[in-house]
This record gives structure tokens, C-alpha cells and sequence, in this order.
């Protein structure tokens, strides 16, 4: 074999998709958590930029007591977020034939598969919980879309840690 065709060594690096869909499932776990939501309720102004920034994070709240609606539920849409997020970080094919292959496909591919799954989550939470209409799953779509949004740079820039 020729110097110049040694194989690199890129196994211990996962892909964008794995590195993105790891940091949905972080990213849900940390501040939907009910310790998060609580201190962002708690601690953080709704009139701030900031603290409405840092309250919208705990949107895909969940919990481990089911009072209202049961527990399933509850917590359906921070499921569905997790496993849609992973799955369109998979699907969406932008990174691997992007004309140009690098980091800007992978951050914008990445944070197109977190609004996507923020808005049909939210949408299929509420027609599969109690009491669905389509006027509140069209709003709560609305609502995960804009989640999506505004929180997928982080899975975004997340997916740049990986190879595409």
C-alpha cells in the first residue's frame, strides 16, 4: 500500500446524525426535566429575553406523575420529539449530497430535522392525548414548530461534531 492511501481512522467520531440526535435526546432530558422547568418557572422573568429563552427550553416538559391526562400522555410529545428528531436527522440527506459537503449543511440539516420534529411531534401529541381537536393541533404544532426553531441551533451545531 502507498503512503499516500493510508487508511484514515475515523471510527471513534459518529455521524452527524448520532451526534444530533444525541444532543435532542440531552437537550429534552435536561430542561424538560421537572427540576429544570421548575427553576426556569422559579427563577427566570417571562418579560426577558432571556428568561423567556431559557423557559421555552422546558417546552417538551415531561414528568413522572401523570395528574392530568395520564402519564403516557404527559409525556408523549418529549418522546415523540426524541424519536422524530432522530429519525429526520437520519432521513434528511442534506449533508451527504450537499454540492459542497462540510459544516454548513450539517448545522442547516440538523436544525431543519429539529423543526420538523418539534412541529409534527407537538402535532401527533395532540391528536393521540385526550381530547383532540384540530384547532389544538394545529396551535400546538405552531408551538413545537417554533420550539424547533429557536432551540434547533443546538442540535445543529451539535451535528458538526460529527462525520456526514
Amino acid at each position: 500500500m502507498a503512503l499516500t492511501n493510508r487508511p484514515r481512522r475515523i471510527g471513534r467520531y459518529g455521524t452527524a446524525a448520532g451526534t444530533g440526535a444525541l444532543a435532542a435526546l440531552v437537550l429534552v432530558a435536561v430542561c424538560g426535566s421537572p427540576a429544570y422547568v421548575g427553576w426556569a418557572h422559579d427563577h427566570t422573568g417571562p418579560n426577558s429575553a432571556g428568561g423567556w429563552f431559557l423557559r421555552l427550553l422546558g417546552w417538551p416538559a415531561w414528568r413522572f406523575s401523570g395528574e392530568d391526562g395520564g402519564l403516557l400522555a404527559g409525556n408523549l410529545r418529549a418522546v415523540l420529539l426524541v424519536v422524530l428528531a432522530a429519525t429526520f436527522l437520519y432521513l434528511l440527506p442534506a449533508a451527504q449530497v450537499a454540492r459542497v459537503q462540510g459544516s454548513v449543511s450539517q448545522f442547516f440539516s440538523g436544525w431543519a430535522a429539529y423543526v420538523l420534529a418539534g412541529g409534527l411531534a407537538s402535532l401527533l401529541a395532540a391528536f393521540l392525548g385526550p381530547d383532540p381537536t384540530l384547532l389544538a393541533a394545529l396551535q400546538s404544532a405552531g408551538t413545537g414548530a417554533s420550539y424547533g426553531f429557536l432551540a434547533g441551533w443546538i442540535v445543529g451545531t451539535a451535528s458538526l461534531g460529527g462525520r456526514a
